[in-house]
């Protein structure tokens, strides 16, 4: 199934996406903490159901949200695609190479993405975004699926040149708007074999990625093996899982974003996210 979070009639519903419509839960809006999670406490007889019974209103007519709003945790592999890590001149890491992106930089799948006031190196990687769904600690690479609630498309926006002042890549990856995902959760039972599934981004149209989830170094069943030897993954938590080649950084010149440019992340069975880069209002907020 693919479950929506989503705003309709000025408040936060959830949904079932069943082509153009959606079918609007009859239920209680879970914390945004869990977002469409909370669709998932609900046996699959009663989705099932509740398909064919909720309400329904058109797709266009509704404004898609982030799935969930406010993960514990955002974590991204680096260097997890051979190509990516050859056009950055880097080798092909044997070790997994993990970074955090900030709760707060979780946008919606089509809202706009900052331009930061302090920088212009913004650059785009496309990714398979996984959403965790049950609590695990040591879970073996064969079992990892079973911590796995579903799917979406993401986008780890990248701030190079702050990306490169630190060694632990903390600030360049962690600005607000910069990991915008969705369009809504894809069950694993409808995403079928995750090797099989195209990554894509455009900017303005013009193909600048294209690769598929079979090519990563360390597929999704490794990277929860080896995260969850360290900590607890969490329902809710957030798996970027690393991005083909073809960023920005690696052209020469460099291909940076520009304010104005629309860029489009596409992930086969799983839809597609799109956002305009618009400038940063760099007021300052207390409070």
């Amino acid at each position: 199934m693919k479950l929506a979070r989503l705003r309709y009639d000025g408040s936060v519903r959830y949904g079932i996406v069943d082509g153009d419509d959606v079918a609007l839960a009859d239920i209680a809006a879970p914390p945004d903490s869990l977002g469409v999670l909370g669709l998932l406490s609900l046996d699959s007889a009663a989705l099932s159901n509740g398909l064919r019974a909720w309400p329904r209103v058109a797709l266009a007519d509704v404004e898609l949200l982030a799935p969930v709003g406010r993960p514990g945790k955002i974590l991204a592999i680096a260097l997890n695609y051979r190509e990516h890590a050859s056009e950055t001149g880097q080798d092909v890491p044997k070790v997994q190479k993990w970074f955090n992106k900030q709760t707060t930089a979780v946008n919606a799948p089509f809202a706009p993405v900052d331009m930061p006031a302090v920088s212009t190196a913004l650059d785009y990687e496309a990714e398979v975004v996984v959403v965790i769904g049950k609590p695990g600690r040591h879970v073996p690479r064969e079992r990892a699926m079973e911590i796995v609630a579903g799917f979406a498309c993401g986008c780890d926006y990248s701030v190079r040149d702050w990306q490169r002042a630190s060694p632990t890549m903390i600030m360049g990856k962690g600005f607000d708007t910069h990991a915008p995902f969705g369009p809504w959760l894809t069950t694993p039972d409808e995403v079928g074999a995750i090797e099989d599934l195209g990554v894509r981004c455009l900017v303005n149209g013009e193909q600048r990625q294209s690769g598929s989830a079979g090519d990563m170094i360390f597929d999704i069943g490794a990277q929860i093996e080896h995260l969850t030897k360290a900590f607890t993954l969490e329902p809710g938590d957030l798996l970027f899982t690393g991005t083909p080649p073809g960023v920005g950084v690696a052209r020469t010149p460099p291909a940076f974003l520009k304010v104005g440019d629309r860029v489009r992340v596409e992930v086969d069975r799983l839809g597609a996210i799109e956002a305009e880069i618009t400038p940063e209002d760099a007021t300052t907020r207390i409070g």
